[in-house]
């Protein structure tokens, strides 16, 4: 870096915030109402414990109302910098400016956190040798080599949510940079094979991976899923190969870049309800040191404390006008300067509560999402609850946005594990959930169906575990959700029993089944392809090891998994009748069909009002031409039903794509080998799904 006596301290801009290079020096702004005074700290390297240079704002030369900034003038990008900052220090009005504590720049591209110690930035002592470093990082002049967003329909989508780390970090993940954006790129292939053409990425927003939650056997358990940001504008260091250096930006802008070549989107899980500073007792990094009470909702009875309608200590006031403004901010940058093509958002309902933490019927950030242009192709996905009970699934503001639909998970688990009286509910889900959506506007699109994600039981464990078992968490099994609506196919956990062991793959393609023949939007979390399981553990949050990562030992021991799901995943891109744009009508083809028609055992007497029934069928007729019609019977039942199939008129007839209860590969075939079916009816045996089609 230049040495400190060539710099030349200009007054600055106020925006745009953040740390700004250009060819003479760095322009530096952040916001801060009733800071009384603010300090810049420039460090030579990331691991320097002292400064090399500090620069006093002068609050009337380097201050714009709110604003505070300074230009140096023969800075160079990759330096690291940080604030100190004075302002009132009443807690008990909300205030917590600490010149002691040493804060990272919310606008920062890169962040470092080779000195840190959570620890040092709680109290009130100064922990300037033990703080995190932002980094100058110049975005401009990565060369995207044209690139273009696949531009997917959204009713077009198969989304996969993985972890960057743990997808490749294990050894027998056989890459060279494990655990980073640049190994997800070497696992480009495998998403190829298995079809999906997007991939929903737990945080990778720069976040406090030191964070130690408590020891367990004398293993500290640490911050795996990442949801708790320090850093929206900068990817997460560990990531990266070389963060010293500050290539955060330019490492996932090749990943993006990669997965853009062969037709994959990237959607990204982004966590604006809370912050990583926790409660009261929490360390100072940014938010709090900057502005406590603009940022967050502070109890009303005394400011000292967080409203915690997160679950996670505190909750970030998303609709004040400069909370939302850094939201905004923070998204245009993933969008223009990152390609990202879109965003998930966790405990999205903590966005439409307004600043007095009420809900809101027209959120600000919402709804400049919903409406501005600069997001006008950009998929949002909204997690439509939070913890302090706020439940918009079917009722989220704004009309485009998707919701993680937290009913079609759970009634398809209870129709699979064999509950009675679930045909209407499963009907509906598999419908595209027309009850929840259709009279508010929305379409198919609006439903994100899942039948697992990160948070809960993998697919194996939803068939292999009847409760949680989390002992390993060091909670005393207490967390974790204790509703899984899982059947564990007659022993707890880990057999040998082959019988069960058969049971519980065929269950799982039963699962995917119905995933993948569903109207709406599925989203496949990472490793249910091949049976990947948590041993009972259903909120592996802190699980930073074998037990969380993807085991690639299991590509081959549970191949016909993968082969199944590869398959039946390419059955669904390659015909649009599973794919709508709209909800059924009832609308009929040239050969007589509806665009779908319900049955039981028999031909048009589905069971709805029968409790104990745990059978059904349903026939969708094809409207594009070369399409087949589709005939899928469901047996949830303990014993072997009769179904009746219906006439096709003229020279179509039927025959079998898939039975999920016949051995690999007869399970599910090519087009080209599928087995015609001569009778008028099928036995269907138990816990088992047959898809036929028409040609």
């Amino acid at each position: 870096m230049t040495a400190q006596n060539n710099f030349v301290i200009e007054g600055g801009q106020p925006h745009p915030s953040g740390a700004r290079p250009d060819s003479q020096g760095v322009n530096f702004s952040i916001f801060s109402q009733d800071a009384t005074g603010v300090q810049l700290l420039i460090f030579d390297r990331h691991d320097d414990q002292q400064p090399s240079f500090e620069v006093e704002l002068d609050p009337v030369k380097n201050r714009t109302f709110c604003y505070w900034h300074v230009y140096l003038k023969g800075l160079k990008p990759g330096a690291c910098y940080a604030y100190r900052i004075n302002g009132p220090d009443n807690i008990h009005q909300g205030y917590r400016y600490n010149r002691n504590k040493v804060l990272i720049d919310l606008y920062a591209r890169g962040n470092t956190n080779t000195l840190w110690d959570r620890g040092a930035a709680c109290g009130t002592d100064d922990n300037l040798a033990k703080s995190m470093r932002s980094v100058v990082i110049d975005g401009q002049g990565y060369d995207w080599e044209g690139d273009k967003s696949p531009g997917i329909a959204m009713k077009d989508l198969i989304i996969y949510e993985t972890h960057v780390k743990g997808f490749t970090c294990s050894e027998k993940a056989n890459v060279k940079n494990p655990g980073t954006f640049a190994g997800l790129i070497e696992k480009i292939p495998y998403l190829q094979e298995l079809g999906i053409n997007a991939v929903e990425l737990l945080p990778v927003f720069s976040f406090d991976d030191k964070e130690i939650f408590r020891k367990v056997d004398g293993k500290p358990l640490t911050n795996y899923w990442g949801y708790s940001t320090v850093g929206f504008f900068a990817p997460h260091s560990p990531y990266c190969i070389s963060p010293e250096e500050g290539q955060h930006l330019n490492e996932f802008r090749d990943m993006v870049k990669a997965l853009h070549k062969v037709g994959i989107e990237v959607i990204l899980d982004v966590v604006f309800n809370h912050t990583s500073e926790g409660n009261e007792m929490g360390p100072t990094i940014n938010f709090r040191g900057m502005d406590n009470k603009i940022y967050y909702f502070l109890s009303n009875q005394d400011p000292q404390y967080y409203m915690n309608y997160s679950g996670c200590g505190n909750t970030v006031s998303c609709n004040h006008p400069v909370v939302e403004k850094l939201i905004i901010d923070c998204l245009r940058f993933w969008v223009e300067e990152m390609h990202v093509d879109g965003f998930r958002f966790d405990e999205g309902t903590i966005l439409s509560r307004g600043i007095n933490g009420g809900r809101s019927q027209y959120p600000p950030v919402l709804w400049e999402l919903e409406l501005s242009e600069i997001f006008a192709n950009t998929k949002l996905i909204a997690e439509a609850w939070d913890a302090g009970g706020l439940y918009e699934v079917g009722n989220f503001p704004g009309y485009r946005w998707a919701e993680w639909n937290g009913h079609y998970r759970d009634d398809v688990r209870r129709f699979v594990k064999g509950d009675g009286g679930m045909i209407g509910a499963l009907a509906s889900r598999i419908a595209g959930s027309a009850d929840i959506y259709q009279s508010s506007r929305h379409k198919p699109i609006n439903s994100i169906n899942f039948i697992t994600c990160h948070d809960g039981f993998t697919m194996m464990d939803v068939v292999s575990y009847n409760t949680k078992h989390n002992e390993t968490n060091g909670e005393g099994n207490t967390d974790g959700n204790d509703n899984n609506s899982s059947w564990n196919c007659g022993v707890e956990g880990e057999t040998n029993d082959p019988e069960i062991i058969s049971m519980r793959k065929k269950q799982i393609k039963n699962f995917i089944s119905i995933l993948m023949l569903s109207q709406g939007v599925p989203m496949l979390l990472s490793g249910d392809e091949v049976g990947r399981t948590q041993k009972g553990n259903n909120n592996a949050y802190c699980q930073d090891n074998e037990l969380s990562w993807f085991d690639w030992n299991l590509l081959d021991t549970n191949k016909e998994l993968f082969d199944y799901s590869k398959k039946i995943i390419a059955f669904r891109k390659k015909y649009s009748l599973l794919r709508r744009g709209e909800f059924f009508n009832g609308a009929r083809n040239e050969r007589g069909l509806t665009d779908i028609t319900w049955h039981g055992c028999l031909l048009d007497a589905p069971d709805w009002n029968d409790g104990s029934s745990k059978a059904v069928a349903f026939t969708m007729g094809a409207f594009e031409p070369g399409e087949p019609d589709l005939h899928v019977m469901l047996n949830a039942d303990w014993q072997t039903l009769d179904f009746k199939i219906p006439p096709l008129q003229g020279n179509r007839k039927w025959y079998r794509l898939a039975d999920t209860s016949l051995a690999s590969p007869n399970d599910i075939v090519a087009e080209k080998d599928v087995v015609l079916i001569q009778e008028d009816d099928y036995l269907v045996n138990a816990y088992s799904c047959v898809i036929l089609i028409s040609k």
